[in-house]
């Protein structure tokens, strides 16, 4: 299996941390509302998720969702979620921790798609 989302080493460390203080985690691909396109960590079950999103894969334990008409734009490009120094505009977690998470992508090769496709069936 081709992930579609993998992360970071430093982003790790981070998820550690709020895992320790707020239980259970869950990330979404935000669409641009509020800090742009940047990936989201929340509490497991605080965002509600429904038939519009898409289960990318998971990280560190956790599930990362996007929203399906978001994906059909997404849907070439393996996602990295790292983090870096900066106050994001965002409900996410991280914020009062002076961090975001960002998304670092890469397109698949051609040989990757077709796995991908072939794994949907």
């Amino acid at each position: 299996m081709i992930p579609r989302v993998l992360v970071t080493p430093a982003a790790i460390e981070i998820i550690d941390k709020l895992r320790a203080e707020h239980g259970e985690l869950m990330f979404h691909q935000s669409g641009g509302c509020c800090d742009g396109s940047a990936p989201m960590c929340f509490p497991a079950g605080e965002l509600m998720i429904n038939e519009t999103d898409v289960l990318l894969g998971r990280i560190h334990g956790c599930n990362f969702y996007m929203a399906k008409d978001q994906f059909e734009y997404w849907q070439h490009t393996q996602l990295t979620v790292d983090i870096t120094p900066g106050r994001g505009a965002s409900f996410s977690l991280e914020i009062p921790l002076g961090l975001r998470f960002i998304i670092q992508s890469r397109l698949f090769s051609d040989e990757e798609l077709a796995a991908l496709k072939a794994e949907v069936g």
